[in-house]
């Protein structure tokens, strides 16, 4: 770390902790899909990271290692991205038992380690090692709350919620400063204790490819109006199959679905469209490169995210910046993004029948989802990579001012 005459922090090193991460075009296609390795937060740790190394921000950014991609790459001018794991998909590939005797090492000349939390038990305990054998100051981003986000009965749910619950708890209380989504989640930090001032609403950001023309993407190639659009992951939690149970729910005209992403669910999510007699009108693209979605999104059909539990959904605000209308449910800190009846529609979660009325308005109303879209992309507006970042680093700022690293 480096500092100006004025006491500006010039240049500092940001250990980056998060277990999933952007993954090589190679690890989306075919055995890298069973790895779930496209998702908002890979994008939200992707596209910061991107933004601090333009600023000159050195990183070193340690995550797990889907099939193909290479343990240890350059990133940018100023970092390197470190890959850890084993290639099974049980415990994100187990990559704390590796982490763990190797981050002493990692951590050396870091000023600070950044980590982000989603359905990950070991990020807390490993930033926490990280930090206090380099003796730096931690900063925690809180993306899906274990403890306040997950929902469901599964074995899996309920692990996460009590286990991942204590483990967020204790990562927040003791972190330098914490990162919130969206208000919704600073206020249950606050009201469970953690000050106020530590806690920081810092959203997910628009990536610059959306600042650029967009070009029709190919995947809508096919694809007849009226259509909506889901784009993400094809997981139990986004609710997919609530979708196509509402697709189904929609009678004349027809209105055809347009999936983009790829993951575990893909082929359950084919048969139940057999099933429900809609395959037809659903058209499964796949993985599609985020440098294409600005072209699927541009052409104003309506996005739907029906997730179960969300805290934010960084496609939201891609297709509000891109003039989409919005269904999606109202779970988690959604409703913080979108106001029902202003700048999108919001139904509760699971339930096919609202969620095919919601999208049936604004396909019968165009007047009305061309208002919505406009309000939408209004509320979105300041929401770019290319000024969150500064506020991201004037976190790094503060805590390194508050608390300077005090190296063992």
């Amino acid at each position: 770390m480096s500092i100006t005459a004025r006491g500006y922090i010039r240049s500092v090193h940001v250990l980056r902790l998060c277990s999933v991460f952007a993954a090589p075009v190679t690890a989306l296609y075919g055995r890298g899909v069973r790895f779930d390795p496209v998702g908002g937060m890979q994008n939200h740790c992707a596209r910061l990271s991107e933004a601090l190394d333009r600023l000159g921000v050195r990183q070193t950014i340690v995550t797990t290692r889907p099939p193909t991609a290479p343990r240890t790459e350059d990133f940018g001018r100023h970092g390197r991205v470190v890959r850890l794991g084993l290639p099974v998909t049980t415990g994100r590939q187990l990559y704390a038992a590796t982490a763990w005797p190797l981050l002493p090492r990692l951590a050396e000349g870091a000023d600070l380690v950044h980590a982000h939390l989603g359905e990950d038990l070991a990020v807390v305990p490993l930033a926490l090692r990280a930090a206090g054998h380099a003796g730096v100051p931690f900063v925690l981003t809180i993306h899906c709350s274990p403890g306040h986000t997950v929902h469901g009965r599964t074995p899996r749910a309920l692990l996460l919620r009590r286990l991942g619950g204590a483990l967020e708890r204790r990562g927040a209380a003791r972190a330098d400063a914490v990162i919130a989504l969206t208000p919704r989640m600073r206020d249950i930090l606050t009201g469970g204790g953690v000050p106020a001032g530590r806690v920081h609403v810092i959203p997910s950001g628009i990536a610059p490819v959306f600042t650029r023309p967009a070009r029709p993407g190919v995947p809508l190639d096919g694809v007849p109006a009226p259509r909506v659009l889901y784009v993400g992951r094809l997981h139990e939690h986004k609710g997919v199959d609530v979708l196509l149970r509402a697709l189904a729910l929609l009678g004349d005209p027809p209105v055809d679905l347009l999936v983009v992403g790829d993951g575990p669910r893909a082929g359950r999510l084919r048969e139940l469209a057999e099933r429900l007699g809609v395959a037809a009108r659903v058209h499964l693209r796949g993985f599609v490169p985020h440098e294409q979605i600005p072209g699927v999104l541009g052409g104003g059909d309506p996005l739907v995210l029906p997730s179960r539990c969300e805290e934010l959904g960084t496609v939201l605000i891609e297709a509000m910046h891109s003039g989409n209308p919005i269904v999606a449910t109202r779970v988690g800190g959604i409703p913080d993004l979108v106001e029902d009846g202003v700048t999108g529609l919001l139904v509760p979660p699971g339930r096919p029948g609202p969620l095919a009325a919601a999208i049936r308005r604004l396909l019968d109303d165009p007047a009305q989802a061309e208002e919505m879209a406009a309000n939408a992309r209004r509320r979105v507006a300041d929401l770019s990579w290319d000024r969150l970042v500064h506020r991201v680093h004037g976190v790094y700022d503060e805590v390194l001012r508050t608390r300077p690293a005090a190296r063992p």
